[in-house]
């Protein structure tokens, strides 16, 4: 059984590598795409202060699709190169917006997201996955601790699906 526990912690990266140290354990010995997705998507949403959506957007070979996430409905389907989530598909540069309204060409997928960090995911052949996207309703949610943790975060989820 899995149990997330309210923890304080000394720090922003004293909570991300408390967080990478969980998703190693939840996810060890699954290989499935979309279980593991999921369960990373709850463990994220859970644990981290002020986000409102935690979750995937996977490439089907033409566009991003939305996959395994917690938090409102959001949008189905994002072209490569558009809004947040398509920037980092097509640059494979993890995105950390401070405020969204002032990115051009953001989706508003829910209204009340007021900034954003996306990392692509990207096979170790150079294949798109997908991206991992996390939104905030507060500007300026995310910085540099949040770009190493989620970066670090990532790379535990893509060590599980394999290629």
């Amino acid at each position: 059984m899995f149990e997330l526990k309210p923890h304080t912690y000394a720090s922003k990266r004293e909570h991300y590598d408390d967080l990478v140290s969980q998703a190693r354990g939840l996810l060890a010995g699954e290989r499935d795409l979309v279980a593991n997705a999921a369960n990373f998507s709850a463990l994220i949403y859970h644990s981290l202060p002020d986000i409102n959506w935690a979750g995937f957007y996977l490439y089907d070979g033409n566009e991003l699709v939305v996959g395994p996430f917690q938090g409102k409905p959001a949008c189905i389907r994002i072209a490569i190169g558009r809004g947040v989530c398509g920037t980092a598909a097509q640059t494979r540069e993890t995105q950390l917006v401070a405020d969204v309204n002032a990115f051009d060409g953001h989706i508003a997928c829910d209204a009340a997201s007021q900034s954003e960090i996306v990392v692509p995911l990207v096979r170790a052949d150079g294949r798109l996955l997908g991206v991992w996207d996390v939104d905030s309703p507060h500007t300026n949610r995310f910085d540099e601790d949040d770009r190493a943790g989620m970066q670090a975060l990532c790379a535990v989820f893509m060590e599980s699906v394999g290629d």
